[in-house]
């Protein structure tokens, strides 16, 4: 019945592990071979360029406020990209879907500011104690629960609001870069008018080709040395517990695993929250001795991979989740070097790439959006309360869009019913 409502829509039903069975392993092996394309594997390393050159500073940055030796913060880039890596690789191809997994940004956000006050042994207790909440959470499907119950308008104004400032990055940076900007956006929409399939991978090639003309690239890798995982023994105490693994466990709940979900379902595929929370949950409890702070379902990246631009075919889309997940791998076992690599591309050309990239799902989140006339109102509120990008008492806008827009929807809906009934007393 499901999978006749979506051909109905016009959605290709989406397959899964059961699927899948009766085949063996070896087919599972050989789908992923007959499904590969070069565009889901540009999408899969576009993602990882996007993760790394921004949100990693962040990492760096949280590090540095926690003055951790050079060992430790290697340890930690290695435990982020590789716990990154196997649940992106491992979800996707279990699933046939584009399951992007990444380390928490808004996580590392909170350790900037509190990770210099706890003994580092304590830390990494408190970032056991974070995998294991987010396990339960995940595994009692109590998170999935609450989610499945936002009207669609409001979670698609909460992806099209998270996505919003990249596309308008895009255009910010004409007053840097006009010539890579504009060469990137002629060419995304030449190119798709021929073939969406391959107007990413144009873009990208054109925005380089015109920054290395113009302002030049400017990128030095040093000597590409393998990461060691350095570990150490959680210790644990409650001031950490309410200092770290609780505001952890909070934001990377709300901001980054109910966008990532809200993302696979935009995009008419059927998660199963309990799987994906629950995974990312033990990977961080597996990790956590590494400094692995917190691995989630990601929202931004997870949107380069989960539109047409990726595969025509929804169900050949989870290639670009296996890419991702293997460039994650490379990532972290080549060490900072090759992080370094990512971190000292242009801002500017990482925004217009990422931008050109996200131009296809913001569009779609955003006609999702105000499509239901009845939840209009409560989808903009979520929306612009995304976009705003405003981190009220430490959280995200992107919860704070989905609290308000909720907020909207049941102030509109008990107004709604208020007037039935009032109508039918002949009030």
């Amino acid at each position: 019945m499901n999978k006749r409502c979506d051909e109905q829509e016009g959605i290709p039903p989406v397959t899964d592990a059961a699927d899948r069975a009766g085949e063996g392993g070896g087919a599972g092996r050989r789908g992923i071979v007959h499904d590969a394309s070069f565009s889901a594997v540009l999408a899969g390393f576009v993602a990882v360029v996007v993760s790394c050159s921004g949100p990693l500073v962040i990492v760096l940055a949280a590090a540095d406020a926690g003055r951790l030796s050079d060992e430790q913060t290697a340890s930690w880039v290695w435990a982020a990209c590789v716990g990154s890596g196997v649940t992106c690789a491992a979800l996707s191809w279990w699933s046939r879907m584009p399951v992007i997994t990444a380390f928490s940004t808004p996580g590392a956000a909170v350790l900037v500011d509190s990770l210099g006050a706890y003994p580092y042994p304590e830390a990494i207790g408190a970032f056991l104690v974070t995998g294991l909440v987010m396990t339960l959470v995940g595994v009692t499907g109590a998170f999935g629960w609450a989610l499945r119950r936002v009207p669609p308008g409001v979670v698609s104004g909460m992806l099209a609001g998270v996505l919003f400032s990249f596309g308008a990055g895009v255009f910010s940076a004409l007053d840097s870069i006009p010539v890579p900007a504009l060469s990137s956006l002629i060419t995304y929409f030449a190119v798709k008018r021929w073939s969406p399939r391959y107007a990413v991978a144009c873009a990208l090639l054109a925005a380089v080709l015109a920054t290395a003309a113009g302002p030049g690239l400017h990128v030095a890798a040093g000597d590409i040395t393998p990461a060691v995982p350095l570990f150490t023994a959680p210790d644990f105490s409650l001031q950490a517990m309410v200092g770290i693994a609780i505001p952890l466990a909070v934001v990377t709940l709300a901001s980054q695993n109910a966008p990532g979900l809200a993302v696979l379902t935009a995009f008419g595929y059927r998660p199963k929250d309990r799987t994906l929370i629950g995974v990312t949950g033990l990977a961080t409890g597996a990790l956590a001795p590494f400094g692995g702070h917190a691995i989630n379902l990601a929202a931004i990246t997870a949107a380069i991979c989960t539109g047409e631009e990726a595969h025509p075919d929804p169900r050949r889309r989870y290639v670009a989740g296996v890419a991702c997940g293997l460039f994650y791998l490379v990532t972290g076992f080549c060490g900072v070097a090759l992080v370094g690599v990512f971190t000292a591309l242009p801002a500017d050309l990482v925004s217009v790439v990422a931008g050109v990239s996200l131009l296809g799902a913001f569009s779609t989140s955003l006609t999702q959006a105000v499509a239901d006339e009845s939840g209009r109102d409560a989808a903009v509120v979520t929306f612009l309360t995304t976009a705003s990008g405003i981190n009220f008492g430490g959280i995200s806008s992107a919860c704070w869009g989905l609290v308000l827009g909720l907020a909207t929807h049941g102030l509109l809906g008990s107004s709604a019913r208020c007037r039935r009934v009032c109508r039918r007393f002949g009030r």
